[in-house]
């Protein structure tokens, strides 16, 4: 059994315990040796673990710990390195892409040794991307519109290049291979709207924070993306 997950399964076992359990127990449900389980004990207390105890009393893990990233399974690393290469290599938010990398070297830099390997090894891979979009600069600051919950101006340019001015609530993005969406309400049409980002032609920050919270424009938009029942 690799460390890591040894060591997920030990923090699961002290959870599951109320009162001191033995070294020899512990390594017993383990299948390791009480000498490892010492070991790994150890390594859980340098790393923050409230674990209170010692060899031939038992051990209990005090309430409040919260595992360290050096925590994450060999699949959840995968889903972390696959995501942040993605969101690195295929936005065109350059200040998003930046975060990205930086937050995988962070992670990167507290797992232990075999699978701080891994990260660089992993057998996912995120394929080229496509022709850039042009017209996405405005990515960044419609996400900080979107985490102020604050309306923004826009120009937005139809299929046939014809402009119009709208004031939008910006509440989510999506992103797909060949294009950005953001999801908004629209003043001009009274209603849920879904813009492009490479046909906004301009775009505007206002100090206006719209009337309602974002997430209960997330939900009523949702409910509009449901069929009718029946």
């Amino acid at each position: 059994m690799a460390r890591a997950k040894r060591l997920l399964d030990l923090i699961e076992i002290l959870r599951r315990h109320r009162y001191p359990v033995t070294g020899a127990a512990l390594a017993d449900e383990l299948k390791v040796s009480v000498r490892t389980l010492y070991r790994d004990i150890a390594l859980l207390q340098g790393q923050g673990a409230d674990i209170d105890g010692e060899p031939g009393l038992g051990y209990v893990l005090r309430p409040g710990f919260m595992l360290p990233p050096l925590m994450f399974s060999e699949d959840e690393i995968e889903a972390l390195v696959l995501g942040s290469r993605w969101v690195a290599d295929r936005t065109a938010d350059l200040r998003l892409s930046a975060a990205a990398r930086n937050a995988l070297a962070k992670i990167a830099a507290v797992l232990p040794r075999d699978l701080r390997d891994s990260v660089d090894a992993t057998a996912l891979l995120v394929g080229p991307r496509a022709a850039p979009t042009a017209g996405e600069t405005g990515l960044p600051e419609i996400r900080q519109a979107i985490r102020d919950e604050r309306k923004i101006e826009i120009t937005y340019q139809d299929a046939q290049g014809a402009g119009t001015s709208r004031l939008v609530w910006p509440f989510a993005v999506a992103f797909f291979d060949h294009a950005r969406i953001v999801c908004a309400w629209c003043e001009l049409r009274q209603d849920y709207r879904h813009f492009r980002v490479d046909r906004i032609a301009s775009l505007a920050s206002t100090e206006d924070r719209y009337p309602r919270r974002r997430h209960v424009l997330m939900k009523e938009w949702r409910e509009t993306l449901e069929p009718p029942p029946g």
